[in-house]
């Protein structure tokens, strides 16, 4: 058998249910790793050994039925777990333990996975890349001078260094698909209401949702299976899926009528020609699969990002932190939080009914294509440091909307998005790309996605980060 960790998730939860290795055995694998590994990655900023080896000698003598029975799955530390600290990325919340655990660690745990500890997320989520006073910066494990991306920075870190075979996830505004693509991973943003924030984080615009990151598409996609629930009380709900997603990996697409567009929707914005190399490369991979692919203007206009950096303001606010404590917010948030505290409820109203309303007519253009490509970010992996090069909150602010000026706007739209790791520089750095599909479609943009994976013979091939 190869190294376990060279194994897919599936291969795992397959190797545990034919009795070829043990949960214990598994889990003791991926805490050995972490402790040589992650203080040059920084993917993790709670370990969770003691609880990990307990949960899965508890499926040694009782292996639930499913896909991902026995596997290690960490959670993202903006998400509950009970008797956890989470610090939500923030020193203000330094030494704060969850009371109750989400509902998507509670269906997690029922599918039987086993938590390896919390991933590393920056502060309230808020920045693309994962920073924080807490621990160290997270890094892609592709190039460690380099930034891996966030808010699912440490998320998509750990499983590119093979410190957890696939990872739960977040994305607000790109904070699944941009860690994602500087990660060379495949992660998915399901449509809005497809997975529950309960008991305690609230829907409110419905921005954010819970999602899977994983090296391959039959990972996620089962890994979406197990997170997929409803809860009384939500304020979204995405259309029902027939069957399984996993399904969805091993189904052909048929042929279909893909859009594409390359302009980002943030005014004065470039786009790098190695992502621009990568967005061709897939336009050409797209087309030798039979499918019909179709320029088109780009469907939501500049002028909803003011509306948008609105909402960010306010979303900034969401985490009550103590006077006594605000001065140790970092100083992007804290300058995000004043400009949030000073917007008047009726401009954050205007800003979401704009936003609908542009929403409304994005989806006339969008709904005629199954699916649309574009990048995912305008450049390559950044160095560690760069978005706060110059201590200005104001223009570290400017660098994230036009380094990720792409997947925020299916945030807005509520439409499932997946970032697909197709194509690695000279310097061996991956860049991915973005399909977004129509609501309710993840199982499309699924069998898109496992048939380019198939036609590519994996998005890794044989490469391997050097630490791997």
């Amino acid at each position: 058998m190869r190294e376990l960790h060279e194994l897919t998730a599936l291969d795992q939860a397959r190797a545990i249910r034919n009795r070829e290795v043990s949960p214990v055995e598994l889990t003791r694998h991926y805490l050995d790793r972490i402790e040589r590994l992650d203080p040059r990655v920084g993917a993790f900023v709670t370990v969770t050994a003691e609880r990990a080896l307990e949960q899965a000698a508890a499926l040694e003598r009782d292996l639930p039925d499913g896909p991902l029975a026995g596997v290690p799955i960490p959670i993202k530390d903006l998400n509950l777990v009970k008797d956890v600290p989470i610090s939500f990325g923030s020193s203000t919340y330094e030494g704060f333990v969850a009371p109750v655990d989400d509902s998507v660690v509670e269906r997690l745990r029922d599918a039987g996975t086993v938590m390896l500890g919390k991933t590393a997320t920056p502060e309230f989520g808020m920045p693309c890349y994962t920073e924080t006073y807490l621990s160290p910066p997270t890094r892609t494990p592709w190039d460690l001078t380099l930034s891996a991306g966030g808010s699912s920075g440490g998320a998509a870190a750990a499983v590119a260094a093979g410190l957890a075979p696939a990872a739960q996830g977040s994305d607000g505004a790109g904070s699944i698909r941009i860690p994602a693509s500087v990660c060379g991973l495949f992660g998915i943003k399901p449509t809005r209401g497809r997975i529950s924030f309960a008991p305690i984080i609230p829907d409110l615009a419905g921005m954010s949702t819970n999602g899977p990151i994983a090296r391959n598409v039959a990972d996620a996609a089962a890994l979406l299976d197990v997170m997929t629930h409803n809860n009384l009380g939500d304020l979204y709900l995405a259309p029902p899926h027939e069957g399984t997603f996993l399904e969805c990996a091993t189904r052909e697409p048929g042929k279909l009528r893909i859009a594409r567009y390359s302009t980002p929707v943030v005014p004065d914005t470039e786009v790098d020609p190695e992502v621009m190399a990568a967005y061709e490369e897939a336009s050409k991979t797209l087309a030798a699969l039979g499918h019909e692919v179709v320029d088109i203007d780009p469907p939501f206009a500049p002028d909803v990002v003011p509306q948008f950096v609105t909402l960010w303001y306010a979303f900034a606010c969401m985490h009550p932190v103590a006077e006594e404590l605000t001065g140790r917010l970092r100083p992007l948030t804290a300058w995000l939080r004043e400009r949030g505290f000073a917007t008047p409820a009726p401009d954050f109203l205007q800003a979401q009914s704009s936003l609908q309303l542009a929403t409304r007519f994005g989806l006339m253009v969008t709904d005629a294509f199954d699916a649309v490509l574009t990048p995912t970010v305008t450049q390559p992996p950044r160095p560690i440091g760069w978005f706060e090069e110059g201590d200005d909150p104001e223009e570290t602010f400017e660098r994230m909307k036009r380094f990720a000026a792409f997947p925020a706007i299916y945030n807005v739209s509520g439409q499932p998005a997946v970032n697909l790791p197709t194509y690695w520089t000279d310097q061996g750095l991956p860049i991915g790309v973005m399909l977004a599909g129509r609501i309710g479609g993840e199982g499309t943009l699924i069998s898109l996605s496992a048939q380019v994976e198939a036609y590519k013979g994996s998005f890794w091939g044989d490469r391997r980060p050097e630490l791997w």
